[in-house]
């Protein structure tokens, strides 16, 4: 019975993202845009999004704003974040060899044998993390992969090799690692963690003109910079537009998967559709708004509740202009923070759905305090 339940909701299911959609994602996550050098990925970015917007800005540090109806006074925010974790060079050896510190929570623990490409101003330079054999490396004594032993190799044998190369301390390194399609059920990749974001907003934009909704309020299609480092381009640009409603879109966990505590971080699965979270700095009737608007829909959604913070841009714009209607609408994702992110088709469909739903339910003006 459970088995025949699960087929006819499967048939009910209908693609919101194209195959011009997919292409897009494809080369926009493929793009390396670290935090702190995401310029690459927001003209990527843009350069999708400009026909389904009146307007845009960037500001001083990158973050990309696209807006539909700029004049109106009341300002709704749907936003992701668009930079990706990194590593920087930290110290070059007399020998060649080179040891980094994290840009972003980095995952020294997948580090060993990744190939990489390190960022100068002559181009990428290709280099791969090192590991000593399983052969040299002895039982219970053997080490663990930490930040301290963790090192590139370039193909240098001195540092003077690899400064020519165009290499010095502070040039930013990404993994090469690349987008697909896994058993058409999973989009995997590096970045996932939130480009796909970034995505799923744009296409909220173009769902809006391809049906030709008019909206009684202005929207900005916002993705910032530097969250992974502490929300930082959230908190710059939420200054800058002063929003009177904020819905945010990340990632959070798949739980699902081996060595994670469910009692500790709760129940989610890929799949099973976005993610509403209940957290001090969501505020209460925008939450409402989603689940109804997902309930009156039939767009499936879990439930996450955060104990102080939600940790996601979504705390930077309801802290910000004397406190801002905020809400996150999260898509589940496993294996967060490595090279093989992977998050459900159909959630980022229906993610898409539900932010969409939701613009088409805020009113004007609309005061979402519980009592004035």
């Amino acid at each position: 019975m459970a088995k025949k339940k699960e087929e006819e909701n499967k048939k009910k299911h209908v693609p919101v993202v194209t195959k011009k959609s997919i292409q897009f994602l494809e080369k926009y996550i493929n793009n390396p845009a670290p935090t702190g050098y995401e310029w690459e990925g927001q003209k990527l970015w843009l350069d999708y999004l400009k026909p389904y917007i009146d307007e845009h800005f960037i500001d001083n540090y990158g973050t990309a704003v696209g807006v539909i109806n700029p004049k109106a006074s009341y300002k709704v925010v749907i936003e992701a974040h668009a930079d990706e974790i990194s590593w920087y060079v930290n110290y070059i050896t007399s020998d060649g060899l080179i040891y980094v510190i994290r840009n972003g929570g980095s995952d020294h623990q997948i580090a060993p044998s990744k190939r990489v490409n390190i960022h100068t101003e002559k181009g990428l330079v290709k280099a791969v993390f090192g590991w000593p054999a399983i052969h040299t490396r002895h039982g219970d004594k053997e080490q663990a992969p930490e930040l301290k032993n963790i090192f590139l190799d370039c193909g240098c044998t001195t540092k003077e090799e690899v400064e020519k190369l165009g290499i010095h301390v502070g040039c930013v390194i990404t993994y090469e690692d690349e987008f697909m399609v896994l058993n058409d059920r999973y989009y995997v990749g590096r970045a996932l963690d939130n480009r796909v974001g970034g995505f799923m907003i744009a296409e909220v934009a173009r769902l809006l003109k391809e049906n030709k909704k008019k909206l009684p309020f202005g929207l900005y299609i916002v993705n910032s910079v530097q969250e992974e480092i502490g929300l930082r381009g959230a908190e710059m640009i939420a200054q800058r537009i002063k929003p009177n409603v904020a819905i945010v879109t990340d990632v959070t966990h798949d739980t699902t998967t081996p060595m994670i505590n469910k009692i500790i971080q709760g129940d989610l699965s890929a799949g099973k559709g976005p993610v509403v979270s209940y957290a001090p700095a969501v505020q209460t009737n925008l939450n409402k708004l989603l689940i109804k608007t997902a309930e009156k829909n039939d767009i499936p959604f879990q439930r996450q509740a955060s104990s102080r913070s939600t940790g996601t841009d979504t705390d930077a714009f309801a802290y910000s202009n004397g406190g801002v209607p905020s809400a996150l609408i999260s898509l589940p994702l496993r294996y967060m923070h490595t090279t093989v992110e992977m998050v459900h088709k159909e959630d980022v469909d229906n993610v898409i759905s539900l932010i969409y739903q939701s613009l088409l339910n805020i009113k004007a003006d609309q005061d979402f305090r519980e009592f004035s």
